[in-house]
């Protein structure tokens, strides 16, 4: 009788050991996935600022009277950078062909007015856990006063 009783002990508690090492896994599993999606969201973040900054930097260095800077397109590993440039200022000061010119009228923008500039970056990067490989996108606006 006492042979039979450890015998049930023992693979009651080998049943036990193995759903907490499942569960274990499991759990080890989910929080391997989450640090890889926020470390691509923070890197995404990342270059989103930094093309941002970029783009501010390039435009500040063109002269729009003469040619107008639109886009910037890059990558960087796995990651594609899309930056989008609006203009919103005066027509008279934007003569270089800018084709994303915001003129909210002439109530709000005069000739004397300062030039802003709209920068959106998008960041798209795949997301290695989805199983059709979709992509991922990060949206940064800016708006700048040049």
């Amino acid at each position: 009788m006492r042979k039979a009783f450890s015998m049930l002990t023992a693979i009651f508690i080998i049943v036990l050991m193995a759903t907490v090492a499942a569960f274990i896994v499991n759990l080890s599993g989910k929080m391997v996935k989450e640090t890889t999606a926020q470390f691509q969201r923070e890197q995404a973040m990342l270059l989103a600022k930094s093309y941002t900054e970029y783009a501010i930097m390039a435009v500040t260095a063109n002269d729009q009277n003469t040619t107008c800077l639109n886009t910037i397109n890059g990558s960087f590993n796995d990651y594609n950078v899309n930056v989008n440039i609006s203009y919103i200022g005066h027509h008279n000061i934007l003569n270089g062909g800018c084709t994303n010119i915001l003129n909210p009228g002439n109530d709000v923008i005069t000739p004397k007015s300062p030039l802003n500039i709209i920068v959106d970056v998008f960041v798209r990067y795949p997301d290695y856990d989805h199983p059709d490989g979709l992509n991922m996108t990060y949206h940064r606006r800016s708006l700048q006063k040049i």
